[in-house]
């Protein structure tokens, strides 16, 4: 009974000391809990309006809302009269060591969110990054993935991607497809470039808009090679590379129109 009694007496000597502190930091706190939750709302509408990747929007507003808290906490506690430089020292040290610790996954998240903010590429896009080619699955916090176009998953961190080069084949909407057909010395080169731009033109995925383009690449030992340059979506490059090798093949042969193959005379003396 005494130590209740003695526990009560010093609550009220407390309270008269401290009591309009300890009110005014309970006002503080609930004040500037309403605050956080308002500005983490605004910091969330304004991401919504910049068209903010709804990943990166939902770790932001987190870290701005956890932030925000731990700094109120610290100051409702120095109201009070608790020591705080020792529990930011502290704080600041384990802030340092998980950073150590951390140090490539911090780079693939400042990575990831560099990607999500000046968007170099989305999802959906056909991309060449870090040696790897294919279409653009999803793109988080750490690591973006690729669907390849063997049908292979490539995981790539977003570290390596952000400071690496990449090369977007889906910003203009259009890729040409280079392809390359060797035609004999005694054929006609006119006829083949119409019998190839003709297949090209016909061909319902090939753009017209760059018009396609079959020109002279080389003359090589036993063929002179054509340069045969459709443009389409990049959804489509295979298919249009394929159907135009197979169709310019099938145009040429009705047309009579030799496509060579290496080969060697030999002399024999005596």
């Amino acid at each position: 009974m005494n130590e209740i009694e003695s526990f009560v007496e010093f609550a009220k000597e407390w309270l008269k000391a401290n009591g309009p502190t300890a009110l005014l930091a309970i006002i503080s706190l609930l004040i500037g809990l309403w605050l956080i939750n308002r500005i983490t709302k605004l910091a969330r509408k304004m991401m919504h309006h910049k068209h903010t990747d709804p990943s990166l929007i939902a770790f932001l507003s987190s870290m701005i809302s956890i932030g925000l808290k731990v700094l109120l906490l610290i100051s409702v506690a120095g109201m009070v009269g608790i020591q705080t430089t020792s529990f930011v020292a502290v704080l600041g040290a384990a802030g340092l060591a998980v950073g150590l610790a951390l140090q490539g996954t911090l780079g693939n998240f400042a990575g990831g969110v560099l990607v999500l903010l000046f968007k170099p590429f989305k999802v959906g896009h056909l991309i060449e990054a870090q040696g790897h080619t294919g279409w653009v699955k999803d793109i988080q916090i750490f690591v973006t993935i690729l669907n390849t176009p063997d049908n292979k998953t490539i995981i790539i961190p977003n570290g390596a991607i952000s400071n690496g080069n990449i090369t977007n084949y889906s910003t203009l909407g259009k890729i040409r497809v280079d392809l390359v057909m060797g035609i004999s010395y005694e054929s006609d080169i006119r006829k083949a470039k119409a019998v190839l731009l003709e297949v090209m033109n016909k061909h319902e995925k090939v753009m017209k808009d760059p018009a396609p383009f079959v020109g002279v690449l080389g003359l090589g030992d036993s063929s002179v090679n054509l340069a045969v340059r459709p443009y389409c979506t990049p959804e489509d490059y295979w298919t249009v590379y394929f159907d135009i090798y197979e169709e310019g093949k099938i145009a040429l042969d009705e047309n009579n129109i030799t496509i060579p193959f290496p080969q060697v005379d030999v002399h024999m003396r005596g």
